[in-house]
């Protein structure tokens, strides 16, 4: 796929130009309207929503109205920024690279890459959360972006990217979001309900009941599958503090898992493109 090369060779589009930031901004200006009310939140993402739709479904039309050349290029190019499958691996192999010089640029490294507290990680623990976000990342910026392109063309695609977005802004997990975000926070649950399922499977595809079971020790709905597989895989214990441990009886991670785990994502991207650009040729044509 083309947007898959793009994404290899030049990781993000300018900020400028990313339609993640453009989203970024509209549910900054929806939250012009806030208030704290369930109902006002769930208007607001309705309201994102819809505009989002609209926007790529006439960008879907205008693809689709071109001779295949280039409807293969104009989609790749719009799709591409739907990924960001470059970036992090890159951004989890530097937090290794980064506990090879010390504990303190570790952890800011790592803190670039999640929402938990890091100074009070030690080493097993970083790498425990580097793995951790390197599953769940690779449902929400790779796989579930594929199934809705394979299944609802861009218009899937790029609603799923807002309500992933807006998911991470106003989600509830914040006091001031928490009846706001009610809506964003449900919403991105059931559209990664599959991909999450699916991600889990192409990361471990041989053990699909301790992977349930695992899965179960999360809070999320989603996340425990993509990381209890990769916890499976490794024979590491994946753990985040006070809320939950994956593969209890695995060892703690060595610099050696990272790059395991990295080698296992980029095969089930390699899978997961395969796989996508089977099913859009029949599907689209494309």
């Amino acid at each position: 796929m083309f947007a898959a090369i793009l994404d290899a060779v030049f990781r993000e589009p300018p900020a400028r130009l990313h339609p993640v930031v453009g989203i970024g901004r509209l549910l900054a200006g929806l939250e012009r309207f806030w208030r704290d009310d369930a109902r006002a939140g769930a208007l607001a993402w309705l309201a994102g929503a819809a505009a989002v739709l609209a926007l790529s479904s006439l960008a879907w039309w205008g693809v689709t109205a071109l001779a295949l050349p280039g409807r293969v290029l104009l989609t790749g190019l719009l799709l591409w920024p739907a990924f960001s499958l470059q970036m992090l691996l890159g951004e989890v192999a530097a937090v290794e690279t980064a506990l090879t010089r010390g504990m303190d640029g570790a952890r800011t490294r790592l803190s670039r890459l999640v929402s938990r507290d890091t100074q009070g990680l030690d080493e097993a623990g970083v790498r425990m959360a580097a793995l951790e976000t390197l599953a769940e990342n690779l449902s929400d910026s790779l796989v579930a972006p594929l199934f809705y392109f394979v299944f609802f063309g861009l218009p899937g695609v790029w609603l799923y990217r807002y309500a992933n977005t807006a998911d991470a802004v106003w989600g509830y997990r914040t006091p001031r979001y928490r009846r706001w975000g009610w809506l964003a926070a449900r919403a991105d649950d059931a559209l990664n309900w599959i991909p999450a399922r699916l991600t889990g499977l192409l990361l471990d595809p041989g053990r699909l009941a301790a992977l349930r079971r695992e899965a179960a020790h999360t809070p999320s709905p989603n996340a425990g599958w993509p990381m209890g597989a990769l916890a499976l895989v490794l024979g590491v214990r994946l753990e985040k503090r006070d809320v939950y441990v994956l593969n209890p009886a695995g060892r703690d991670p060595e610099p050696a898992d990272l790059r395991r785990a990295l080698a296992r994502v980029r095969l089930a991207a390699v899978v997961s493109y395969a796989l996508a650009a089977l099913l859009s040729w029949g599907r689209w044509g494309l």
